[in-house]
């Protein structure tokens, strides 16, 4: 294949635009033997007469507007190049991968998504839902380049591997099924459901959260029914099966409906901690930094989402 020199096809361009060796070499800050040299040399190259004589001054041959032809569709990529590199430097183009657990990916990854391709329609941020350990074993690896996870089960603040950005303290309600006699009682606590059945997956994260809260109220909860996606647990506490812990982020679009009460409780209220992490130092980079700015972004909203939905004199859960 032969060999294409960008500086040389661009001087040969130059001449073409300019018309004399003398303006091209004005034009580009050479010498006019520069020119002349670095013309010939690209003839040799390309193995074609570039120039020719017409009387002091020199002319390009079809050979040249031939290899100018397709030299024009080199520099138009070339011109994209450099566009899309200068708005990858400034954040606005480029992939970023981003794993993030369930709960996450519809309260806060999609929000932040939405704003970011309205915003900086460049950047491509691609998606992989994982749990709390998998996400950083995809983060150490170099799979994923920003982790969406819990603080509880996020590397200590002082690994060196990793920066956190805290995002977000999601409270726990209670679900309890409707007719159930603490369903209304005023100022429930946590404590107070000791004695139930309770419904909470079987390992995991949220297997660890929900038996951590309750033993920090002063019992070890009974696991009746074991479950790790909210549509069981809900649909089990609706059928009257027992009671559950629920991240107001996870409930945050059900309503209360007739199977279901959530109730806030009111000493006692357990939050879990949703935090960011990219491997430290990449923070700096202008794409991670737009992608962590919109997530804080969407966890704002979500907080004033949960802000609005107060409860009321009874401390059930109202949807505003």
């Amino acid at each position: 294949m032969t060999e294409w020199d960008i500086k040389k096809l661009q001087i040969l361009r130059t001449l073409r635009d300019r018309g004399t060796v003398t303006a091209t070499a004005e034009a580009l800050l050479m010498t006019p033997s520069a020119v002349s040299q670095q013309l010939t040399n690209l003839a040799k190259q390309l193995g074609v007469r570039l120039l020719e004589a017409q009387g002091r001054r020199v002319r390009l041959t079809d050979a040249a507007h031939l290899v100018l032809r397709h030299a024009e569709a080199v520099f138009a990529q070339l011109e994209r190049a450099d566009a899309e590199l200068d708005g990858y430097l400034r954040g606005e183009a480029g992939q970023l991968r981003v794993a993030a657990f369930s709960t996450a990916v519809p309260a806060l990854v999609v929000p932040a998504v939405r704003q970011l391709r309205t915003a900086h329609p460049g950047l491509d941020i691609r998606v992989r839902e994982a749990e709390a350990a998998e996400a950083y074993e995809l983060l150490t690896a170099g799979e994923v380049d920003l982790a969406l996870s819990l603080a509880a089960h996020a590397p200590s603040v002082r690994d060196p591997k990793f920066s956190r950005v805290p995002l977000l303290a999601d409270p726990l309600d209670v679900a309890l099924p409707a007719g159930h006699p603490l369903a209304e009682a005023p100022g429930l606590r946590l404590a107070d459901l000791a004695a139930e059945p309770w419904i909470f997956g079987g390992s995991g994260p949220w297997s660890e959260i929900t038996t951590a809260a309750c033993e920090a109220a002063g019992f070890v909860p009974e696991q009746a029914h074991s479950a790790s996606g909210w549509t069981a647990i809900l649909a089990m506490v609706e059928a009257g099966m027992g009671v559950a812990l629920v991240p107001r982020m996870a409930s945050a679009d059900r309503r209360n409906g007739a199977g279901v009460v959530m109730r806030v409780l009111s000493a006692d209220q357990p939050r879990r901690h949703v935090v960011a992490a990219v491997r430290r130092g990449a923070e700096e980079g202008p794409a991670v930094a737009r992608v962590l700015a919109a997530l804080r972004q969407a966890a704002a909203a979500r907080e004033t989402v949960q802000q609005n939905r107060r409860p009321d004199p009874s401390g059930i859960v109202q949807q505003n």
